[in-house]
């Protein structure tokens, strides 16, 4: 589905990048992506990937960092030839109520969340848009487009993804360049880990699958709207969340 595709993913050592990472790896993608912390996690899933036989290159990198983003975004063009899908993963959140969220807070969250989208865009789209082809795919959350208890700056970087999304889809379509999002409810691991008990049982009791998500199931998802087998389906945001 994905052979001789490179795949970019952003905060690939994290609980749904890494599901991205073997999931592309399996469809036959090279793989490369992106840690801000967790080196052996990192390294522990690159040498996962080495049995796969896929091309696989990673790096440290603060995602709003410009020039750290456009330096490894050269490097993945240098040493894998191109990037053909970006996988806008990284994120990151913050348990704290709106009263006490200050000013660094609010910037920590939207920087994270929307300005690592930005920049690892805008430094990918370039090559798709020399060569007329390429896929987006954007990890938005249900945080950004239901009434359900997370953090206030969450819920609206995550808001701001669906925006992107599709302002970009129309900007880029003239290139043969996709821009899709996947909308995950809460889902094991990463920033589910923060989950209450209180807000899973709530959460279990309200899904029509009772039950949380896999990253892997998320990861199928992304795999698809990177393929050519999504070669229709643009501007689009997809919700897994199990029937909320």
């Amino acid at each position: 589905m994905l052979a001789d595709k490179v795949v970019l993913v952003t905060g690939g050592s994290g609980s749904i990048g890494a599901a991205v990472c073997r999931c592309c790896a399996q469809y036959g993608a090279s793989v490369a992506f992106t840690y801000h912390s967790g080196e052996e996690r990192a390294s522990a899933l690159a040498k996962e990937l080495e049995p796969l036989g896929c091309r696989t290159l990673f790096a440290k990198v603060d995602g709003c960092n410009a020039e750290e983003v456009a330096a490894f975004v050269a490097r993945v063009e240098q040493e894998l030839e191109r990037v053909d899908v970006l996988v806008n993963n990284l994120g990151a959140t913050q348990v704290m109520p709106f009263a006490l969220i200050d000013e660094a807070d609010w910037d920590e969250m939207m920087a994270v969340n929307l300005k690592s989208l930005f920049l690892f865009s805008k430094a990918s789209v370039r090559g798709m848009i020399r060569r007329r082809s390429g896929a987006i795919v954007n990890l938005g959350s249900i945080a950004g487009t239901r009434m359900v208890e997370v953090p206030v700056h969450y819920a609206t970087a995550k808001a701001g993804v669906m925006g992107f999304t599709t302002s970009l889809a129309k900007e880029l379509s003239r290139y043969g360049i996709r821009v899709n999002a996947v909308v995950p409810g809460l889902i094991e691991g990463g920033i589910g880990d923060n989950v209450s008990e209180r807000q899973l049982a709530e959460y279990q009791k309200y899904c029509s699958l009772g039950r949380p998500g896999q990253p892997n199931e998320v990861a199928e998802l992304v795999a698809f709207l990177a393929s050519e087998r999504a070669s229709y389906i643009n501007a689009q945001s997809f919700t897994i969340d199990g029937g909320l």
